[in-house]
């Protein structure tokens, strides 16, 4: 597995190049953002990992603009903040997930085996709700309107929610289902990854949506379904 590993913290980047090393990783360590930049636009990685405070360009700024440029790569920022707005702006940034220092090297490498499972063996035939479809092969969404990447967690929530259509799937069985043992504390960072599945259903022209039912979950309904707060919806 190639990593990108971006942290100017020269020692911290030593440790963890040398252990991510001997646990059969490929690491290219950079130290500051504008090389953490060239290194995406340039070349394939499986993860990259951006600390968020970095000279020339901080990670927020690196990864806008490499999404921007279509850089799918999946990201974990690295950062010495750990409260939700911090968190949200990093994944409205673009990132795949968040880790706070300090953190342990097992936690490091826990996050990025969960980022990189999709790549493994999967049922690659499409799933088809309604009038959109889930390309399992490119982690694209499609309708009527257009198509969107969905990166790591947003892929598996929509994969989740698509293969039980019309099924109400509580809290702690979507964090147990996408993030397993790490799952976050706060449901809120669940949430903020269920709106970005909304804004981009939406986008692609979906005649499906992702209903809340206070205190109960979430499930996939048709678009007649979403405002009855009363009944439990159905399945296009």
């Amino acid at each position: 597995m190639r990593v990108l590993f971006a942290e100017d913290e020269r020692a911290l980047s030593h440790a963890l190049t040398t252990i991510l090393e001997r646990n059969s990783y490929e690491v290219e360590a950079v130290y500051d953002g504008s090389s953490a930049l060239d290194c995406l636009l340039g070349n394939e990685y499986d993860v990259a990992v951006l600390d968020i405070m970095m000279p020339n360009m901080n990670g927020l700024e690196v990864l806008r603009f490499a999404r921007a440029q279509g850089v799918r790569t999946p990201v974990i920022m690295l950062t010495a903040k750990g409260t939700i707005d911090d968190r949200v702006e990093g994944l409205d940034a673009g990132a795949n997930d968040y880790l706070v220092k300090p953190f342990s090297a097992k936690e490091l490498m826990a996050r990025l085996r969960a980022l990189t499972r999709p790549a493994n063996a999967f049922d690659a035939t499409p799933l088809s709700v309604g009038n959109v479809m889930l390309n399992r092969s490119t982690c694209t969404l499609s309708g009527p309107t257009g198509e969107e990447h969905l990166p790591n967690r947003e892929y598996q929530l929509m994969e989740l929610f698509m293969e039980h259509p019309g099924e109400l799937l509580s809290m702690g069985r979507l964090l147990d289902c996408v993030w397993g043992t790490d799952a976050p504390e706060d449901a809120n960072v669940a949430w903020v990854y269920i709106s970005y599945l909304r804004k981009k259903l939406g986008q692609v022209g979906a005649d499906v949506r992702i209903k809340t039912s206070r205190n109960q979950g979430y499930s996939l309904v048709c678009d007649e379904s979403v405002s009855d707060t009363l009944g439990e919806g159905r399945a296009c």
